[in-house]
């Protein structure tokens, strides 16, 4: 899985590259894409200039992704799409009462967004999507249109039994993971210009107690 690769350290260049294991160079090859993605932006970045940032030749990268924009595709799959099949495993795993399991599916969030590039990633897909919708289509449908309905399955299935009150599970939904997209925008976008970091584990607990309240019969 490639996920795990695209932490908040930049992969390694020039001969430490070429000696890691062709199989590990796809994840290079993503880090070093993401890295140049958000320094010059997607336009101004050419193939050649992530191939020379992760140590590959230009005509290597090509043996791994056909353009840019599959590249881009690539990165949204290796970082958000692993976190929701993860966040899909927790649900489908699950067994009781739901709230505890909402605590920790926030909590789990906070995680990806303090120590992964998970907010990198997301900045680049809102910056880039109007003039390259395919994008942006691209992350609405492999991201939140997968992600929303794992959460809104674990508002039904409280209200269902119960443990909450009745509500929208579709707006509700949308409630729950707003903060957490305001944190991830947060530190991509407002940080690096002198703003307070927000502490996001604090956020996504203090979230949860709200949410968690409000949704009691």
């Amino acid at each position: 899985m490639i996920s795990g690769a695209l932490n908040s350290n930049s992969a390694a260049t020039g001969n430490a590259s070429r000696k890691r294991r062709p199989e590990a160079r796809p994840a290079e090859i993503l880090e070093a894409a993401l890295d140049l993605f958000t320094e010059r932006g997607f336009k101004a970045t050419r193939l050649e200039d992530v191939a020379s940032r992760a140590g590959l030749s230009k005509a290597s990268i090509y043996l791994y992704f056909k353009d840019k924009t599959s590249l881009l595709m690539a990165l949204v799959q290796a970082t958000a799409g692993a976190n929701i099949n993860l966040a899909g495993n927790m649900i489908a795993q699950h067994e009781g009462l739901v709230a505890p399991l909402l605590q920790q599916l926030l909590e789990f969030m906070a995680g990806r967004i303090d120590q992964s590039r998970m907010p990198d990633l997301m900045k680049l897909v809102i910056a880039e999507s109007r003039a390259h919708p395919e994008i942006g289509r691209f992350y609405l449908d492999n991201v939140i249109g997968q992600a929303l309905p794992l959460f809104q399955s674990l508002i039904e299935r409280g209200i269902a039994s119960g443990e909450f009150r009745p509500v929208d599970p579709s707006l509700t939904v949308k409630c729950i993971v707003g903060p957490l997209v305001l944190a991830a925008l947060w530190k991509s976008v407002f940080v690096p210009i002198g703003a307070e970091p927000i502490n996001v584990g604090e956020l996504a607990r203090h979230h949860a107690d709200f949410i968690l309240r409000a949704l009691k019969p």
